[in-house]
């Protein structure tokens, strides 16, 4: 497959990478090459190596997050949906940010095999549009309990798009998580500062 077949980019949140594939097809097949390590490590800065892969199966209107890592623990990961149709919003939610609060929305699907990838620090959270839908998340470590934070998809300051017309399918915890203001009171948000510094780690180390 063509080297440059993977398209990689920054969203105008920075931290927050789209890679795009282009079909490359025969008469029997349309391939896609939705990763390439040396690409993605070339636009992004840094090493990332993907160490842990996991599936989630949702029905329709099922809201997840906003969920985050921080701290030397916290985990980069690339998000895509390897069938029905996603809606995925990056938030930054690193204190001391001058994007702090601001996100970004992307629709992927089995169709156009995009990814989204998400820096340590930043919130993600994702909508199921169709029955069945699989969203695959890939990570540079293992999740680790007690590694993260969790603030309402629904947070009415950030006002994120969802689009809803009809009441999002959330788990418990999901619902019952704070605010972004009541998360920052409680300390449970990351530093901009820290997470600069991880990023600037990883980039002298490889880890």
């Amino acid at each position: 497959m063509e080297p440059s077949s993977l398209e990689v980019s920054e969203l105008a949140l920075p931290g927050a990478f789209l890679l795009s594939p282009r079909p490359v097809g025969d008469e029997v097949v349309v391939r896609y090459e939705t990763f390439r390590q040396d690409d993605v490590e070339n636009v992004i800065g840094r090493p990332f190596a993907i160490r842990y892969s996991g599936l989630s199966v949702a029905q329709r209107l099922v809201l997840r997050g906003i969920h985050g890592t921080a701290g030397e623990d916290g985990r980069a990961r690339l998000f895509d949906c390897v069938r029905g149709s996603t809606v995925h919003v990056v938030v930054d939610l690193r204190v001391g940010s001058p994007q702090y609060g601001r996100h970004e929305m992307v629709w992927l699907d089995h169709r156009n095999a995009s990814r989204v990838f998400v820096s340590e620090g930043l919130g993600h959270a994702w909508l199921a549009l169709e029955d069945d839908t699989v969203v695959a998340c890939h990570s540079s470590r293992p999740h680790t309990p007690g590694v993260g934070y969790t603030v309402s998809a629904l947070d009415p300051a950030l006002a994120l798009p969802w689009g809803l017309t009809e009441a999002p399918v959330m788990s418990d915890g999901d619902l019952a998580a704070p605010t972004a203001a009541e998360a920052l009171a409680k300390g449970l948000l990351p530093a901009y500062e820290d997470c600069l510094a991880l990023y600037g780690h990883l980039a002298l180390t490889g880890d």
